[in-house]
């Protein structure tokens, strides 16, 4: 049975560890006796390199004056709404915004309070989008497509350019959404101006107002007037990825700052006038978001004065072997490689694929298949990263309709480990390509892309006779 004054310690511990705020208490002599579950999460560190513990000893100040803990202990000052920057234990920088406040009994203090609220990533998101530069690369000569589909919507942006309209761009992840933002940005009139982008995702709802519309000084003690995201593209285009993740309450400031084209910081008393273009992004069909309240409709109909819907890489199947070129091209740049093509069974593997992940899935395979190889000339399927050469073994077991003979049959699902299936689904291809090329394995190297000693050495380490080369 708890008493009464442990039942209310109890309490207080389960109060003071689900508050959405950080609570920080220490003794008369800097000891810290109460640091609650938000404050490990604000500062980085565990209760126990706190509790019991001096603060100084603990905690790295400019000076011991600088902490609001210390100066409500040593002066008995009550200090509200102060920012305040310090380091941690591991030596990383935390900003807060700290409501500090004396405990005094019988006219002495005995201990002090501070409440705070975590503004580390604002501050760090601030100062890297200040040092941002222009850094888009991309224009319509970066688009890479032959099919109906991806010209029509190029056509359609290209257009866009004549105008400052308001444009929604939807696609599903890895379409290419940015490259068509910046390509619009750098083929209009504001190609000079800053191109600004922000993944809306990324964004902690607590910090977004104040990275897109800034701050005030005086907003709150230690401010310091701050332009945001829509003042720093003021003249060129701002770019919000993933708009849909915006809180709603946001997207009506937002819808207000787009239609009146002025913004107001934090903490300001009169509006700015901004010249900005937006172009929004989302991963989903904007109908969809509206009606299910993730998107305000007023918000979606200012959007959406010009939609470019991108469409997925498998309903263009035109466009995957020009991409494919076009990475391998990139990464033989890049690696000092010399490849030239992809293999039969490889490009009828990325015809089939359903891309789930799009271009960005397609570059990533291209490169991927590109560390694995050495001196061969083609990427072949033994290239291809782990996971895609277990959906190509899949395949095979299907009925074979492609016009190759088979010899012998491909490896059959079972259970057995996964570098198991892959041995013998590379065995199976080096023995239909021996069969081929009527067992010389010059050829079979050359058809292959491996040199001639490495398919010796893998005819030798799975026993395949080649008595008839």
């Amino acid at each position: 049975m708890l008493t009464d004054s442990q039942f209310m310690e109890h309490i207080f511990k389960k109060i003071s560890d689900e508050i959405d705020i950080g609570l920080h208490v220490v003794d008369e002599n800097g000891t810290s006796v109460v640091y609650n579950t938000k404050m490990t999460q604000i500062e980085g560190m565990d209760a126990q390199d706190v509790l019991g513990k001096n603060l100084l000893d603990v905690f790295t100040f400019a000076s011991h004056h600088d902490s609001t803990l210390v100066q409500a202990l040593q002066y008995g000052k009550t200090i509200k709404n102060v920012k305040q920057t310090y380091f941690n234990n591991k030596g990383q920088e935390i900003t807060t915004v700290n409501h500090t406040f004396p405990v005094m009994e019988n006219g002495h203090i005995i201990g002090a309070v501070e409440i705070a609220k975590d503004v580390t990533k604002l501050e760090r998101l601030i100062r890297e989008n200040m040092n941002k530069t222009d850094n888009t690369k991309y224009t319509f000569d970066s688009l890479i497509g032959v099919s109906p589909e991806i010209l029509e919507v190029a056509e359609h942006a290209k257009r866009a350019t004549r105008t400052s309209s308001s444009i929604l761009i939807v696609g599903d992840t890895g379409t290419g959404k940015e490259l068509f933002a910046q390509s619009i940005h750098n083929g209009s009139q504001r190609s000079t101006g800053p191109f600004i982008s922000q993944n809306c995702a990324a964004l902690p709802e607590s910090l977004v107002e104040g990275l897109l519309f800034g701050t005030a000084k005086g907003a709150f003690t230690g401010a310091v007037d701050r332009p945001g995201l829509f003042e720093q593209a003021d003249g060129g285009t701002l770019l919000l990825d993933e708009i849909n993740s915006l809180d709603l309450n946001l997207q009506a400031k937002l819808l207000r700052a787009i239609q009146e084209k002025t913004i107001r910081r934090i903490g300001a008393a009169k509006d700015t006038p901004i010249d900005v273009r937006i172009i929004a992004t989302m991963n989903e069909d904007p109908i969809d978001a509206v009606s299910e309240k993730r998107l305000r409709k007023d918000l979606y109909y200012r959007l959406s004065v010009v939609t470019l819907f991108i469409p997925p890489l498998k309903d263009r199947k035109d466009d995957i072997l020009p991409l494919a070129k076009h990475f391998i091209d990139k990464y033989n740049a890049l690696f000092q490689m010399e490849v030239k093509g992809l293999e039969d069974e490889v490009r009828q593997f990325l015809l089939s694929y359903d891309w789930p992940g799009n271009v960005r899935e397609l570059e990533h395979l291209i490169e991927g298949a590109m560390n694995l190889m050495a001196y061969e000339e083609n990427i072949d399927l033994t290239h291809l990263p782990l996971q895609y050469r277990t959906k190509t073994a899949a395949k095979e077991q299907l009925p074979h309709t492609s016009g190759f003979d088979v010899f012998p049959q491909p490896p059959s699902a079972s259970s057995a480990p996964l570098k198991e299936q892959i041995e013998n689904t590379e065995k199976y291809y080096i023995q239909k390509t021996l069969k081929k090329c009527n067992y010389n394995v010059s050829q079979a190297a050359r058809t292959l892309g491996i040199s001639r000693q490495s398919l010796q050495y893998r005819l030798k380490k799975w026993n395949i006779s080649h008595s008839q080369a």
